[in-house]
């Protein structure tokens, strides 16, 4: 065989050409292969960015194990926000959005793995199983279709070299056969060649189930945030204002988009209160039960805890947020949509 190569390749010897559907469809079949690589190389790495991480599931999967079930980065910043929220007090504003957002990190977490889980099963399982067998399958009849041509090329250089009639006889014989079994082999290597149409309309099943799986993760984080922005509405907002110029100048640097919230803030957050009002225009001081805890970001500030009674005054050029509110001998701002006013 190898002289028969060398012959072919410097032309001593005639090369049967492929029809031209047949090649139509070899190029094909090796355009599908490269892509499907391709595509689900990437679809790994956006599954699993670490590659050390996709080394490890490939051997367990060669090693027909079952994978680890691991912890994701969003339940590692969820327990985080938890552990965190439950050290500085669930009863506290700060502490209790904490433990919320990690309840919601966590939620993100489990739906990123099923997402996973089934981007797995129903997109890169049949992509693969396409490379690794029906590919290979391919693979080895165009090899034998190869090894068939090479045959028949040789038989022809034999049959035009023959010069007595015995030997041209045999020779006609031998091309016969070589051009029956190279027909045979071509036609089963066109219809596993056209299967590839088959391939097509499964991946593209399989696209489908892909995207309908990444609409389902995105929805379900879209609404677990939207859920948790809603809670975190529930809280009051109220930032220190101690006219910083350095400060103001970089939060009006700072430009935050502002999601519609469906729960409404608590009537206390608006500076219209005929009380607060009165307060303010007019001097003198009342009672304000508080609503929830605050801690002093500045000594400044009075540090509030949630129920308790304070006296609240107004103090000429204060900002309009804030009020100045007593405890015993203790004396600081305090935060207007942390009070509510008592008669």
């Amino acid at each position: 065989m190898p002289v028969i190569f060398t012959e072919e390749k410097f032309g001593q010897a005639e090369k049967t050409e492929l029809d031209a559907h047949l090649e139509n469809l070899l190029i094909r079949a090796e355009s599908t292969k490269h892509w499907t690589e391709k595509i689900l190389k990437q679809t790994e790495v956006l599954l699993q960015p670490n590659p050390n991480v996709r080394i490890e599931e490939f051997l367990y999967e060669k090693l027909d194990k079952k994978v680890p079930t691991r912890i994701n980065n969003h339940d590692l910043l969820g327990q985080s926000m938890i552990d965190s929220g439950t050290e500085f007090g669930p009863g506290t504003a700060y502490g209790n959005a904490l433990i919320k957002c990690g309840e919601t990190e966590k939620q993100i977490g489990g739906a990123e793995r099923e997402f996973i889980q089934s981007s797995a099963i129903n997109f890169l399982t049949p992509f693969r199983n396409f490379l690794e067998g029906d590919f290979k399958t391919i693979l080895k009849e165009r090899k034998l279709l190869q090894n068939k041509r090479l045959d028949l090329d040789a038989a022809k250089t034999k049959l035009k070299k023959a010069k007595m009639a015995d030997a041209r006889a045999l020779a006609e014989q031998d091309l016969k056969m070589t051009q029956s079994e190279f027909d045979r082999q071509a036609e089963i290597t066109r219809l596993l060649l056209e299967g590839i149409s088959s391939t097509h309309a499964h991946h593209l099943r399989c696209l489908n189930d892909f995207v309908e799986a990444q609409m389902t993760y995105y929805a379900q984080c879209y609404q677990y945030m939207v859920d948790l922005q809603k809670q975190l509405g529930s809280f009051p907002s109220a930032f220190s204002s101690n006219n910083n110029q350095s400060t103001a100048s970089a939060a009006a640097s700072i430009s935050v988009p502002i999601l519609p919230l469906s729960a409404p803030l608590p009537a206390t957050t608006t500076n219209a209160s005929s009380g607060f009002t009165e307060l303010q225009n007019f001097s003198g001081s009342r009672k304000a039960r508080v609503l929830y805890d605050y801690d002093a970001a500045g000594s400044n500030e009075l540090s509030l805890l949630a129920d308790e009674v304070i006296m609240v005054s107004s103090v000429p050029g204060m900002d309009s947020d804030w009020l100045m509110g007593e405890r015993g001998n203790q004396k600081g701002k305090v935060p207007i949509t942390y009070l509510e006013l008592l008669n």
